[in-house]
């Protein structure tokens, strides 16, 4: 049923320039390092006064008393999200900047010190009985669903003294080896030979040749990319065999978890059967996008469509974006659904809180830091002008929005839980995707957006629920002593299953795995793409079908941010995660968006 859409609204004037390309962290720190020291020295004074109320802590104390302890670590929270942030985006400008580094390894190191020094709060409410838990809850307002999380770990938290040395142990163990791995990663270089010139490039500069026109050149960078990457196998292999056997020794052996991932699945409030049937729900329409990948190779004139050319471009997409051109399209595609979220997403260029170009030793990829209620979000982008940057753009935003609109909650719940953090994001890939496509009547050009939105649809679903299919695997091999070479070929299983006969996957693709950084950093993370793009899938198809009467239900769901567990969230908008009939819904969608294609041909 088509939708009735809001009228698209003019584009709008604004009073000052909104493309501004580099941030500003001055919004979070003034004047480093004098004023990282200065917070890091009424963090302190903070922390002495909630250790002072320690003697207070009865599960009879009231409410009003109760509650004032609570605002205090509220202000913590805030103070100590800041100096985090500032920290971790500075470093994120130049990894290879030595200043900078010193100052987040010395921030996270001070912060992890104090911390620790209020561990016995979190304890402490674990212990308190149900009744009075119960009652001093029910006058926590907003702060009830972060005082349900503490008492959700109950079962997997150690003794205090345990708790505090991990916090030590992991500064110099799971945090020292991610950093390891950005610097290291983040630091490579690779040479790419293009138009008869010999060029070194940095890895975003060199990923952007995998969407190359010319199939040689799509090949040859993923040739250079896994050649580069097998070169350091050793190194970046025994960083992930560490990590994996942490992960293990901490949460299987020491929390008494019943699998590695059921650690994710609790931080997430999500049940364990959700994630079994999503996941395999995703392995069972691994054919939709076998099909995808045949008629896609009818569509660019492919012969043999091997891993080398899933992303060759259609011959509309061959066009660059200069950046001012990009955030004009993406504020006028948020406009057309919502003013509100579009005045929303200005604001993050207004106050120059976006990086966008990309440069020598910056990270790579992009994201999005929503530090603190109230403060505008920070975006990182890599932009090079590629279509895939203008919807990189739409996604990151949508990810500050979801924060903007979650503004009047607590530190601790305004920040959507992981199931539900690629919603707003994905969302606004979609409006912007939809606009586009209401706007191209020709065929050749519809033809060109379908294209581009199954890409994006295989790579954050199908791709992202390999990744964490391999991750249970690999952790399951490693705890058994496999070799990274033995991983490297259960990698390559893996993808060649998800592909079947229809895609040829060559051999140097083993040696993916040791580029995505999600499966070193955030271990089963990638999960929460399959389900935040499978469950945006469900709510666009709302939309389409509702018109306009649907925008105030989904303002009103990221306006939620993560004060309600993902379930009662969802509720509201009829979805029952546990169901393999809703996530098989998004695929009969997909399912849809193939034929759509199919018919383009004709």
């Amino acid at each position: 049923m088509a939708a009735q859409r809001q009228a698209r609204q003019p584009r709008r004037k604004t009073s000052a320039p909104i493309a501004h390309n580099r941030w500003d962290l001055s919004d979070l720190v003034k004047k480093p390092p004098i004023d990282v020291e200065r917070s890091l020295v009424e963090l302190g004074k903070l922390v002495g006064q909630v250790e002072s109320a320690r003697p207070q802590l009865q599960g009879t104390m009231s409410s009003p008393d109760f509650l004032a302890i609570l605002r205090l670590t509220e202000s913590i929270a805030e103070i100590s999200n800041r100096l985090g942030a500032f920290a971790y985006l500075w470093f994120s400008e130049n990894t290879k900047d030595a200043k900078s580094r010193s100052l987040k390894a010395r921030v996270e190191e001070r912060l992890t010190a104090l911390n620790n020094r209020l561990l016995f709060f979190d304890l402490w409410w674990q212990g308190v009985d149900s009744f009075n838990a119960e009652r001093l809850m029910a006058d926590a307002g907003d702060l009830r669903y972060h005082l349900e999380t503490i008492r959700r770990y109950k079962s997997h938290t150690l003794s205090e003294a345990e708790e505090k040395i991990i916090n030590v142990k992991n500064v110099t163990g799971r945090s020292a080896v991610n950093t390891l791995y950005d610097v290291v990663t983040n630091g490579l270089t690779f040479t790419l030979t293009v138009d008869g010139k010999k060029r070194t490039m940095n890895r975003e500069q060199l990923m952007s040749h995998v969407r190359s026109p010319q199939a040689s050149i799509r090949q040859a960078a993923y040739q250079e990319l896994y050649r580069v990457f097998s070169t350091q196998r050793d190194l970046i292999g025994e960083m992930y065999r560490t990590l994996v056997n942490d992960w293990k020794s901490e949460n299987v052996e020491l929390r008494a978890f019943s699998s590695p991932i059921a650690t994710r699945n609790l931080g997430n409030d999500v049940p364990n059967q959700a994630v079994d049937v999503l996941l395999a729900t995703c392995a069972k329409n691994a054919d939709i996008f076998q099909t995808y990948f045949k008629l896609k190779a009818k569509v660019c004139r492919i012969t043999s469509m091997t891993r080398y050319h899933i992303y060759a471009p259609h011959r509309t997409e061959t066009k660059t974006y200069g950046y001012d051109d990009a955030v004009a399209m993406v504020l006028e595609a948020y406009r057309g659904f919502s003013p509100h979220l579009a005045d929303l997403a200005e604001e993050v260029f207004r106050a120059k809180h976006i990086d966008a170009p990309t440069r020598p030793g910056k990270l790579g990829g992009a994201f999005c830091y929503s530090v603190a209620p109230g403060l505008t979000p920070y975006v990182m982008l890599n932009f090079t002008g590629e279509a895939r940057d203008v919807a990189t753009m739409a996604h990151e935003l949508g990810h500050a929005i979801h924060g903007m609109m979650a503004k009047d909650h607590s530190i601790f719940t305004f920040h959507a839980t992981l199931p539900l953090a690629e919603t707003a994001s994905v969302f606004g890939e979609r409006i912007l995707s939809d606009t586009l496509m209401s706007q191209e009547p020709k065929k050749t050009v519809r033809q060109g957006l379908l294209l581009s939105q199954l890409d994006d649809i295989y790579a954050t679903i199908l791709r992202q629920a390999y990744f964490v299919r391999f991750e249970n695997l690999a952790h399951q091999m490693i705890a058994d002593g496999a070799t990274g070479d033995q991983l490297a070929q259960a990698y390559l299983a893996e993808l060649r299953q998800q592909f079947g006969k229809s895609v040829k996957v060559p051999d140097e693709f083993q040696w993916e795995w040791l580029s995505i950084p999600h499966l070193f950093a955030s271990p089963f993370y990638c999960y929460a793409y399959s389900f935040g793009n499978l469950l945006v899938l469900a709510l666009y198809r709302m939309y389409k079908e509702q018109g306009a009467s649907f925008v105030p239900q989904y303002l009103e769901l990221l306006s939620a941010g993560g004060s309600q567990s993902p379930q009662d969230i969802l509720n509201k908008v009829g979805v029952d995660m546990t169901s393999e009939a809703f996530w098989q819904s998004g695929f009969d969608t997909i399912r849809e968006m193939v034929k759509d294609l199919e018919g383009t041909l004709s």
